[in-house]
């Protein structure tokens, strides 16, 4: 793979719309940056699947310059299970990298993506800086939290409170989980269904619900959070 070229002011702006990334001191995005080579993937193509070891070719820490990526897996049923949905701007893969076991989710392109590839090494080398290497413990933590709490609604909360749950983490960017909520989320019924492990149907009926209360609309590929105020308290916290 070729090394990365210069990145542009709009895909420097796109890696800094991402909290962690953005607050990484400016010598350790520089040294991150420096070392990625970035690959361009079409639509359906795996950066990695469930199982693949660390010396996979291909393997890295990556980066999501533009496009849609899900992190998937598939139950002992067969039917795959969202976990999250990766916008650009954000990091990952940085698990197997750090611990050395295989891969232990797939990782799949929805659309054409620009990735920027740190290689194993390389990550590593970065790694031995205690700064990056507190960055990156900072990065595990926050999906220690989002992993809780997505924990806390499968066996705690009703159906309704988890799909208020995951429109909000959506509209924060889902991994990415900014500051800002966006009022309109941009995913299909079917893998919104997939990320709550409900079928379709069942979804249907509380999306319908929550639209007949005035607090979200249903468009196509698309539901606006029409009162983000609402849904909050409904769902209990922001």
């Amino acid at each position: 793979m070729p090394h990365t070229p210069p990145l542009s002011p709009a895909q420097r702006r796109t890696l800094e719309g991402n909290p962690w990334f953005a607050a990484l001191p400016a010598a350790q995005r520089n040294g991150l940056l420096g070392t990625a080579e970035l690959v361009h993937l079409q639509r359906g193509a795996m950066p990695f699947r469930q199982g693949d070891p660390v010396g996979a070719a291909g393997s890295g820490f990556y980066g999501l310059l533009a496009g849609t990526l899900k992190i998937s897996t598939l139950r002992d049923d067969g039917r795959e299970a969202i976990l999250v949905l990766l916008e650009p701007g954000n990091w990952f893969g940085e698990i197997t990298l750090i611990d050395g076991s295989p891969r232990t989710h797939d990782a799949t392109a929805l659309t054409g993506v620009d990735l920027l590839v740190v290689p194993p090494a390389a990550f590593a080398a970065q790694m031995a800086d205690p700064v990056f290497a507190n960055a990156m413990a900072t990065l595990l933590a926050s999906r220690v939290r989002g992993l809780y709490s997505m924990m806390e609604d499968a066996t705690l909360r009703g159906l309704r409170v988890r799909v208020v749950h995951r429109l909000l983490a959506l509209a924060r960017g889902d991994a990415t989980q900014s500051a800002t909520l966006r009022p309109s989320v941009a995913v299909p019924q079917e893998a919104l269904a997939m990320m709550l492990g409900v079928t379709r149907q069942t979804l249907s009926k509380e999306l319908n619900a929550l639209a007949q209360e005035g607090l979200i609309g249903l468009r196509y590929r698309r539901i606006e959070l029409l009162h983000l105020e609402a849904l909050q308290r409904l769902g209990g916290a922001g």
